[in-house]
This record gives structure tokens, sequence and C-alpha cells, in this order.
């Protein structure tokens, strides 16, 4: 077969949160690098309790191996990883239905990385933007192969469950690009209709800013977590960037401070940012950060409440990981065992 560049897919192939998620299979997940923030609860995490109550099959990777594609070391491993599953279960992921697991675990997901990437060529992946923005940006000494390769592992995240809906945002479309790739390479090279082609999810969230006005971000310092007591969160938000206009007012473009400390305000509180930005008028900045202080610590109060009472008892969250490493265990294995005899490796006989 000839390796030919992958081309962008039309908007038309992905779409938005679906009409009908009921019986959809969703794969998604997070790298365990640090505390998940507002950020992540507003774009990502939310929506996944809602597709989950909704009846879509989520698969919810914990993806340990990943830590190590952009630093030398993966710091407090463990601790995160459980810490991501806090969080998850506080925020309303029910691990009866839903499959949250990590990626060490699973041997056999892992085991897809090598068919995989024999269809894929070396000039495909070192094209990929977000692979070279993310080299831009590694703590890395130096880039290793994984970091070249990571976007056909997370094929293999994708595919070993036949996800069909994956979420994304807008920059990790390049890599879902290449989990299709790999889908429609493999069934036609092998002459099997194993592999669906995902779709993506996109997320129709807006980027919630940080405290300086800037994406969200663990690495930025510039996030609230959702671990973070209310103390903690009156300070971090008292820190924000705003202007000297007293005057408070929704523009994002040119006050980037402000109207990110109203967007916050208003997704807390399920309200427009330019009527919350008119009712708060003259009281300026002082005022702006005394409601989204207010604004933030009630929404979160009962996402705290559990959160505290699921890290009391670890031995629950490992039990979880152990629940649902054994699913994705079986879900792999069975998917492996087909890629195998459509190979026609000595492995399926």
């Amino acid at each position: 077969m000839t390796i030919t560049t992958a081309q962008p897919v039309p908007a038309a192939d992905h779409g938005t949160y679906p009409e009908h998620p009921a019986g959809r299979r969703v794969l998604t997940g997070d790298r365990p690098t640090g505390p998940l923030h507002l950020g992540h609860y507003f774009g990502t995490l939310r929506n996944r309790v809602r597709l989950q109550r909704q009846g879509a099959e989520l698969f919810v990777v914990v993806a340990d191996y990943q830590v190590i594609t952009d630093r030398d070391i993966a710091d407090r491993l463990a601790e995160h990883s459980e810490n991501l599953v806090i969080d998850y279960l506080a925020t309303g992921l029910d691990p009866e239905s839903a499959t949250i697991f990590a990626h060490s675990a699973v041997p056999a997901l892992n085991q897809l990385l090598l068919p995989f990437l024999s269809l894929v060529s070396i000039a495909e992946l070192g094209r990929n933007p977000t692979v070279k923005d993310e080299i831009a940006h590694s703590r890395q000494s130096a880039v290793s192969g994984l970091m070249f390769t990571y976007p056909v592992h997370q094929a293999a995240d994708i595919l070993f469950c036949k996800a069909d809906l994956v979420p994304v945002g807008q920059d990790q479309l390049p890599h879902l690009e290449v989990a299709r790739t790999v889908a429609r390479r493999f069934n036609e090279r092998y002459g099997a209709g194993v592999f669906p082609r995902p779709r993506a999810l996109l997320s129709a969230a807006p980027l919630l800013p940080g405290t300086d006005g800037s994406k969200m971000s663990k690495s930025r310092g510039n996030a609230i977590a959702l671990a973070a007591d209310e103390d903690e969160t009156a300070r971090l938000v008292r820190g924000a960037t705003t202007d000297a206009d007293r005057r408070i007012t929704y523009d994002p473009a040119g006050r980037p401070g402000v109207a990110g400390l109203l967007l916050l305000a208003a997704l807390c509180q399920d309200r427009d940012p330019g009527q919350l930005a008119e009712e708060i008028g003259d009281g300026g900045a002082a005022a702006l950060k005394r409601t989204v202080t207010e604004a933030v610590n009630e929404h979160l109060r009962p996402i705290r409440a559990r959160r505290a009472e699921l890290a009391a008892d670890r031995g629950h969250i490992r039990q979880v990981l152990r629940t649902g490493a054994e699913r994705a265990n079986a879900v792999a294995d069975a998917t492996l065992a087909e890629v195998r005899a459509a190979m026609g490796a000595v492995g399926s006989a």
C-alpha cells in the first residue's frame, strides 16, 4: 500500500454535542501531571457526566504512560493518577458504568502501537502540527521517540475500544486524524472492517482564561484547582489580572483579564457574562473579584465536599482503577485478537 499524506478532515465529519448520545462509545481521559482545574471542569468534565447520564458508554483513560512524552520523569505519578479519579468521581462520573482505567494497566492496548506504527510514515508524524507545538513546549532535555509516536499511541487509546466519539479541542484534531487514518489503512491493508473511523466531538464550551487572562493551565500557574479550598480560591481571584478602568464591561479582545473573570462567574451561575458585567457596572475590580469568588465557591462547594470524602478512602479509588482495568483489559484483549487474526499473526493461532 502506498502511504499518502493524511488530508484534513472536513468539518462535516465532526460535530458538537450529539442529540442522541445513548449507545455511543466515547473515549476520553487526561494525563496525570497535576490537579485538574476549572478549565478542565467547564471544558470537558461536565460534558462527560452529561454524556454518561444520557446513555453513552464512557472509557476514561488515566494516561500515565503519556506523562513522559514531554518530560524526562513521571513525578508523583501514582498520587496524581489517584487524584484524577477523585476529581472524576467528585464531579459526577459513575464508576459502575464508566470504565476508568490507567494506561499502564492494559498491556494489549499498548501492543496495538506496533502494528499501528507500520501504517504511518515518519514524514507524516513529523508534519503533525500538534506534535510540533508540543515539542516546542516540551520539558525534556531532548525530544524522545515517544513524542513522535504520541499520536499513534493516542490512536491505540481510541481504537482499542472502538470508540466512535472522541471529545477534543480544535488543537487536537490532527491527533484524531491520525487515529482515523490508522483505522482506514488497517481495514484497507488487511481486508477487514475491524475499526470504525472515530469522529471528533468538538466542545462548544469557550476557552476558559486563567487568572492572568491567558489560557488556564497547570503549567502557567494561573489555574484554580478543583481541590483548592475557599480561602485559596479567594486568594487566587484577588491576584487576578484586571485593568485600571473602573467600569466593568465584557470585552474578551480588549480586556482579557476582566472578561476571563466575568466568564468564570457566568459559567458558575449559568448566566450571560455581558449581563453580569452590566450588573457590576461601576463597582470596579473589587466588586468583580468578590462576585467571582462567591460564584466559584458556591458552585464548587458540593463537589469539594464530595472530593474530601473520596480522598479519605484511597482504597476505594484504587478499587475503581482495578475494576476499570479488568473491563478495559477484556475489551483490549478482544480487539488485539481481531487484529492478530486479520494480520494472520502467529499469536492468533
